[in-house]
């Protein structure tokens, strides 16, 4: 190890192993009515002193927070208490613990201050105030109130409007879309007896109602309606359908149902009095 490391180790021992310094003392000789206040390391002589007996009526209270031996004499920290303005000695409320008389002290003063006006011994009532404004709540409530009337505006005009847009632009069903699934399900073989009975029920009614066949037996009408280029294609395509062995399987959908897409299921339901 080098001389330079052994002094450097030799000098932090010496930290380490130094005592730490003592707490700096205290020495408040003045405090404000109710505020406490210490004085710390003062040396009264003689054997050992604690707090004398007193009554509520003292305009000081001391306490004794510590006791150290100092020679032939004693080493005290003391915590005290002003209870009234004035100027008063510590040495007065202090007695000795094996009752011999407290004789001979110096005076150990200290100075109690007011912080209310000379002659006003108790607090005064706070005089009426008008309560601190809300900044901005009242503004805040306005907006509020604006925002809520132009929202039920909306609401009841826009939204109305709206909606009745709404329903105007979606197009009611038409005879075309009523007939389409059982077309699909006659077209497909998957269709039963209710559904095709339903399907020539439908054809039968729309072409007697607007080829003007209401007066004719429903036979007759039936071979009016096959006859017909435009009403009996459909006719004519369910009942190959549903009576030929080899039923055609190239069929357009959209071509047999167009003549039924410019009236309403609902209206056709009127006309010819079908449900």
């Amino acid at each position: 190890m080098s001389r330079g490391s052994a002094v450097t180790g030799m000098a932090l021992a010496a930290l380490l192993l130094a005592p730490a310094p003592a707490a700096q003392a205290r020495d408040e000789r003045t405090a404000s009515v109710g505020m406490r206040a210490r004085i710390d390391e003062v040396v009264l002589e003689g054997s050992e002193l604690t707090v004398a007996p007193t009554d509520h009526k003292a305009p000081v209270v001391v306490r004794v927070l510590a006791v150290r031996p100092h020679g032939q004499h004693c080493r005290y920290d003391l915590e005290w208490q002003g209870l009234a303005p004035g100027t008063f000695d510590l040495v007065r409320y202090l007695a000795r613990k094996d009752g011999s008389p407290v004789a001979g002290l110096p005076p150990l003063q200290v100075t109690v201050t007011s912080v209310l006006p000379k002659g006003v011994m108790d607090p005064s009532e706070p005089g009426p105030e008008a309560p601190p404004r809300l900044r901005g709540y009242t503004a805040l409530q306005i907006v509020v109130g604006a925002l809520w009337g132009i929202g039920l505006l909306l609401i009841l005009f826009v939204g109305r409007r709206w909606r009745r847009v709404r329903v105007a632009a979606t197009p009611a069903p038409t005879l075309a879309d009523r007939m389409r699934p059982l077309v699909e399900s006659v077209a497909a073989g998957r269709a039963d007896d209710a559904a095709k009975a339903e399907l020539e029920r439908l054809l039968v009614a729309f072409w007697r109602a607007r080829l003007d066949l209401r007066a004719s037996k429903a036979a007759a009408a039936i071979v009016a309606i096959r006859a017909h280029p435009e009403a009996g294609a459909l006719l004519r395509q369910v009942e190959a359908w549903l009576h030929r062995p080899v039923p055609p399987a190239s069929f357009d959908v959209a071509a047999l149902l167009a003549p039924y897409r410019s009236v309403s299921a609902a209206d056709f339901a009127a006309e010819a009095h079908v449900r």
